[in-house]
């Protein structure tokens, strides 16, 4: 019987998919949940397995663009799946393949081997050139001495031609259709840029009292977590602690009415292979820091393997992106929408600055604060992105989310 196997639903947006790569051959025999093929949506690559076992017949090759319902192949299931014959045969041990033959001892061996002449293969280099071809590691694929053998004038030919070629690069172009996800990243970056009133605020932080407790702690903390102790999980409390202050930075709208959240699902912007993915960290207040590093590192990790799911990467309330990994010294994000703020992070540098009236050397990072002014005010905006950066540099603060002293005398 020969079964059909189709693209299924991955979400109600989307309406078609890539196939982006067939891990098995046509005619290929399968076993049943064998993946078969990857399917790229606009938000995810997905796996596809095998529905029963049998010999794969494509109908869909790869980079087709595919409706959902659309038949990808079938599947013979009356040829089942070959086994190998010859997997734990046994050696023939007949009598007369097992019997040693054994040489009269008193013959004695001819004292040379006969010389057989053989004639010379075509494109085989002699001595000196082999020793060119590995000394200037150029390639040689047809001969011109006698029958057909390559000499030390062939590879000198091909020697000169790879230095012209050299000196004049080819002027070669190539064309590749846009993945499902890097057309979906540009349809919402062109849509953020043209349907909201974008703004940014920039802002510095003294990363020296950060850096003191990663480099005091972070081996502790990996030993009793299994994780390492980063940047995002201070930012991302950091900022949790400001959204429930400034709860218009952690809204967005909705048509007419703006949607304000009580809790922070914060998006963090991963770059992968295949383009820009924003996996989601729930209700990342009530996260502990261990909690919350290792939830980014294995959002990273599946990011980068194209396993995060479509439920992982929808919603968000805030987006916090971090471009310093790139050595990215100022940027100005574009908003994730619907969301309505995007915090950038950027690279850490040292850098003169006053400290009580003192020139001092500090690892400084500029903070940037992207915002639809539509919704969120250049106070609520600027108020926000200094009380991260208060946070940041009185990292005991996050313990409370405010200054230890005042809470304890009720100010």
């Amino acid at each position: 019987m020969e079964i059909q196997i189709k693209v299924p639903s991955f979400g109600e947006s989307i309406n078609e998919v890539t196939l982006s790569k067939w891990l098995k051959k046509d005619g290929d025999s399968i076993e049943q949940d064998e993946i078969i093929c990857e399917i790229e949506s606009e938000k995810a690559t997905n796996e596809m397995p095998a529905e029963q076992a049998g010999k794969l017949k494509i109908v869909a090759p790869e980079g087709s663009v595919l409706k959902i319902g659309d038949v990808i192949c079938s599947i013979d299931t009356d040829i089942q799946v070959a086994v190998n014959e010859n997997k734990g045969k046994q050696i023939d041990q007949s009598p007369e393949t097992a019997e040693v033959k054994r040489e009269d001892p008193k013959k004695e061996a001819p004292a040379t081997e006969p010389v057989i002449s053989r004639p010379a293969v075509k494109n085989t280099p002699s001595p000196a050139a082999d020793k060119m071809i590995r000394e200037s590691g150029v390639e040689v694929t047809d001969g011109s001495g006698k029958d057909g053998r390559i000499t030390k004038g062939d590879v000198l030919t091909a020697i000169k031609s790879k230095t012209v070629q050299e000196k004049n690069p080819a002027r070669e172009e190539r064309r590749e259709k846009m993945s499902s996800l890097r057309k979906t990243v540009s349809r919402h970056l062109v849509t953020a840029k043209n349907t909201t009133a974008m703004l940014t605020t920039f802002n510095e932080v003294d990363m020296k009292p950060i850096m003191d407790i990663r480099l005091k702690h972070k081996d502790a903390f990996r030993e009793k977590f299994g994780v390492g102790l980063g940047f995002m999980s201070f930012f991302a409390k950091a900022s949790c602690y400001a959204l429930q202050e400034w709860k218009t930075v952690n809204a967005m709208i909705d048509d007419n009415e703006i949607v304000y959240h009580d809790y922070c699902d914060i998006s963090i912007a991963i770059s992968t292979p295949k383009g820009l993915v924003v996996p989601v960290i729930r209700n990342a207040e009530s996260l502990s820091f261990s909690e919350i590093e290792s939830r980014v590192a294995d959002l990273a990790r599946r990011g980068r393997e194209n396993k995060l799911s479509l439920e992982e990467m929808s919603g968000g309330t805030f987006t916090i992106t971090n471009g310093g990994v790139f050595g990215s010294l100022m940027s100005t994000p574009i908003i994730n929408i619907p969301q309505s703020a995007i915090l950038g992070m950027h690279k850490i540098q040292e850098r003169p600055v006053a400290i009580d009236g003192q020139v001092a050397v500090r690892p400084m990072m500029y903070v940037a604060l992207s915002y639809d002014h539509r919704i969120i005010d250049g106070r609520e905006s600027v108020s926000f992105l200094v009380r991260v950066k208060e946070l940041l540099e009185h990292p005991e603060m996050l313990l409370i989310g405010g200054d230890p002293v005042k809470e304890m005398l009720g100010m």
